[in-house]
């Protein structure tokens, strides 16, 4: 994933801004700067692997407004921030943000490298998630509409002749529809097709 991560770097000091890219293109990662939130975000971005690397104290928006916004704004890249005036509630402001680290100028650069590297592992997390959320999606979308609500009332812990009851169906016919729903959704048990509906959000209607 390191070949097509993006680090953005967003601080109104050109010359950290420099450096920063420098030491990311040293190990291998591509880097953009930005000079200000608002420059971020009219700056065309794919939606690529990566993290922001935001300074607290800038002009405009600062960093923590920034990263309080992030999922407002539909961005779900992880944030480092770092700041020449930290203090802890600034930082445990933060860091209950979901803020991957928070690091006070002058850092080390292995301090930075080692916070990029943990945002990294933490977005390949969340897109390997998204993308198996998705594919589940698309498996539930394969069932029928009575498939998927025997599924919906089998999940919830019934039993096949209460869901027979409940759709006014046979015990038999419950019992096939069960079994495709399963097969469809590759489930192998019930705790499968459990785990499947809770991820799905699916409720018996």
């Amino acid at each position: 994933m390191a070949d097509s991560a993006i680090i953005h770097i967003v601080d109104d000091d050109a010359s950290l801004r420099a450096a920063l890219e420098s030491l990311f293109r040293s190990v291998g990662l591509a880097a953009r700067g930005h000079a200000s939130v608002a420059d971020f975000l009219a700056a065309e971005r794919e939606d690529a692997p990566g993290c922001l690397v935001l300074d607290v104290r800038m002009p405009g928006i600062s960093g923590l407004d920034f990263q309080d916004r992030l999922d407002e704004l539909g961005i779900m890249l992880p944030a480092i921030l770092m700041s020449g005036h930290g203090d802890i509630p600034m930082s445990v402001r933060a860091m209950k943000a979901g803020a991957i680290d928070f690091l006070v100028k002058p850092f080390r650069d292995q301090d930075m490298l080692d916070a990029v590297a943990a945002a990294m592992e933490r977005d390949a997390k969340r897109r390997a998630e998204a993308s198996d959320d998705a594919g589940l999606r698309d498996l539930y979308a394969t069932l029928s509409p009575r498939e998927q609500q025997v599924m919906g009332l089998v999940v919830t812990g019934k039993l096949n002749k209460q869901v027979a009851y409940d759709l006014s169906l046979s015990e038999v016919t419950v019992k096939i529809h069960r079994g495709a729903a399963m097969r469809k959704m590759g489930a192998r048990t019930l705790p499968d097709l459990v785990r499947m509906a809770g991820k799905l959000g699916i409720a018996a209607s």
